[in-house]
């Protein structure tokens, strides 16, 4: 009897371990980044223009919503940072009665867009033992979900969102995706997170540009070798620029980072 208390013990311990997954596992405690809650997820667009619209209509309510492609080639529409699935459900449900949305799918805070490849498990008493993840790859989930973003033509939030707004709007979403809630606007961005040089970026760290640190304009998401995925200017496709390149090489301020 008391070995099979054990073993349940143990299972819950490594289950309760396996949940702590995406790119929040590691998230540094800091002032103005929280761990997202749960999410609503809308559609399966085989146009972006219709996933584009759809988040354009949630913005105008004041709804904090994004559009992604997932791995089947569709786009989905996500929002929300719910502290439950109840509360993500009534949400959800008034915007269907309300003839916003129509079927929707909740997303837990467990739950990550980019699934990690699969490793080899070390056993113990039969339960597998989830490796610990280091920061190195959190920030590599950051930065591969950033590229599946690349060719999307991105327009954050329709017509009415001030111009500057799509880059950091592009970030914003990517990280919600891994599961994390960063500041809205690249100069709050710029001013949380911790001081990375130019010589230590990592995949996931956050790039900033513009004429000082008080004229923040710009930022993409590192992913390596030199280079960043962004949001170049309203309704260009995401793209991979190179930070030698002339112009971003001059406006370089600095680069920050969440995890």
């Amino acid at each position: 009897m008391v070995r099979l208390f054990s073993t349940i013990i143990w299972f819950l311990s490594f289950t309760l371990l396996a949940t702590a997954t995406g790119c929040a596992a590691q998230l540094k405690e800091m002032k103005g980044i929280t761990r997202v809650g749960y999410s609503i997820q809308v559609g399966a667009f085989a146009e972006v223009k219709n996933a584009e619209r759809l988040t354009a209509k949630l913005q105008v309510k004041g709804i904090d919503a994004f559009y992604f492609k997932k791995d089947n080639g569709v786009y989905a529409v996500r929002f929300g940072d719910y502290p439950s699935w109840e509360a993500a459900r009534k949400g959800a449900q008034k915007l269907v009665a309300d003839r916003v949305i129509g079927a929707y799918f909740i997303a837990s805070p467990h739950d990550t867009y980019l699934a990690r490849p699969k490793e080899p498990e070390l056993r113990t008493a039969n339960v597998p033992v989830p490796k610990a993840k280091t920061d190195r790859e959190m920030g590599a989930i950051a930065a591969r979900t950033a590229e599946r973003f690349v060719g999307i033509p991105y327009q954050w939030g329709g017509n009415n969102v001030v111009e500057g707004m799509d880059c950091s709007g592009f970030v914003r979403a990517v990280y919600n995706l891994c599961g994390v809630n960063i500041p809205r606007t690249s100069l709050e961005q710029f001013r949380t997170g911790e001081n990375v040089g130019r010589e230590d970026l990592k995949d996931g760290d956050l790039v900033f540009f513009g004429s000082s640190e008080e004229t923040i304009n710009h930022v993409g998401i590192y992913v390596g070798r030199g280079r960043f995925v962004h949001a170049p200017r309203r309704g260009d496709d995401i793209k991979v620029s190179s930070l030698d390149e002339a112009y971003f090489a001059k406006k370089l301020i600095g680069a920050r980072r969440y995890f």
